[in-house]
């Protein structure tokens, strides 16, 4: 038996080599630091933004809970936004991180953060939006506010609670590249033992069937939101203007487009692709080196698609409230028209000054 081990083991030794080496995709190391590099200077700018105007719409009470969980999105925007210079420097450097194990650990935790605290926020707000429409008398008479403080925390608390594991095991695994050591920042989980590679995978699963069970939940939720509108009898036209009255219906049918948008793009092809990922990386199954190497490219692509989560956010707010999207054309329209006042002064004193001198 044992001889029969030890010959398997020697026919086999060629394709332990090729299964124990890092499965990697050297497209990324050109293509992120641009990606995110572009990503960290929009997301920036759009995420505080958004929360400037936010600020300014706390005085609407009937904004109080959506504002809410907005403001809870931003900032969880924000988190993963001010990660990326950190990981734009780990692919600079080829996949190498060249900082502490205690950084590596803080910002994959942020980007897990905004991963799920999107996918929460983004859910709640579907619920809220189904409620306006197909309960506005209830939405309206209990305390929005205290509830959208309450169902904040408890996202915040489920969140950072699943991140534990993050912060507290070691995040850098070592791997080794032509003699020369590799720090890995949550890569290179190969070398590991079985155990530990097994209980790795049941963790991305369990996530992998959480994420699938609320976006069940949204697109239940959004296709209630659906049925309700579309079974509304159409408004009559206004007669001082002639227009239909857009209201409620019209701005939930867009929030109901720009969330789906938001989950199909960025959070269902990562979580499509991560179970066989998973299983590949970690050198649970006998798939060949160029299966491997396909999830490989198919999840780096998954994790762009993820960053620009914090870049379409800012967008579903317009989609999800008039209030907001008023705001900023009114804040656009004052600045332009500042400009405008700004140039027709400067033009005068420059008319002004000129006449003065021809005078004298």
């Amino acid at each position: 038996m044992t001889t029969s081990a030890a010959m398997l083991n020697t026919g086999n030794c060629s394709h332990e080599n090729q299964t124990d080496k890092f499965i990697d995709s050297e497209f990324r190391y050109t293509l992120f630091p641009i990606f995110y590099g572009v990503v960290f200077i929009l997301g920036l700018l759009a995420n505080c933004y958004a929360l400037y105007v936010l600020h300014y719409m706390r005085e609407s009470k009937a904004m109080n809970e959506i504002r809410i969980y907005m403001t809870n999105l931003t900032v969880a925007d924000l988190l993963f936004v001010s990660a990326l210079p950190f990981w734009i420097g780990y692919y600079v450097n080829h996949g190498d991180w060249k900082y502490s194990d205690a950084l590596c650990r803080i910002t994959g935790t942020f980007f897990f953060i905004n991963t799920y605290c999107s996918v929460l926020f983004l859910t709640v707000i579907s619920i809220n939006r189904y409620w306006a429409v197909t309960r506005p008398l209830v939405a309206a008479s209990s305390d929005c506010w205290k509830r959208g403080a309450i169902v904040s925390a408890v996202i915040w608390v489920i969140t950072l609670v699943a991140s534990v594991k993050y912060l507290i095991d070691p995040g850098i695994q070592m791997d080794k590249i032509e003699n020369k050591n590799i720090s890995r920042c949550f890569e290179g989980y190969h070398y590991t033992d079985r155990s530990i590679r097994k209980a790795v995978a049941v963790t991305h699963f369990i996530i992998i069937g959480l994420f699938f069970l609320v976006f069940a939940m949204v697109i239940v939720c959004n296709i209630l939101i659906a049925r309700a509108l579309l079974s509304q009898p159409i408004s009559q036209p206004r007669a001082s203007t002639g227009k239909r009255p857009g209201g409620t219906k019209r701005r939930a049918l867009r929030m109901l487009c720009g969330v789906v948008g938001v989950f199909v793009i960025c959070f269902l092809p990562h979580h499509v692709v991560q179970g066989p990922w998973t299983l590949s990386v970690l050198n649970l199954n006998d798939w060949s080196t160029e299966t491997r190497q396909s999830f490989n490219d198919a999840h780096q692509i998954t994790l762009m698609l993820m960053g620009i989560n914090c870049l379409l956010d800012p967008l579903v707010y317009c989609f999800a409230t008039t209030k907001f999207r008023k705001y900023i054309q009114g804040h656009f329209t004052k600045v332009k028209n500042n400009k405008h006042c700004s140039r027709n002064t400067l033009s005068t004193a420059m008319s002004l000054k000129s006449r003065h001198q021809s005078e004298l």
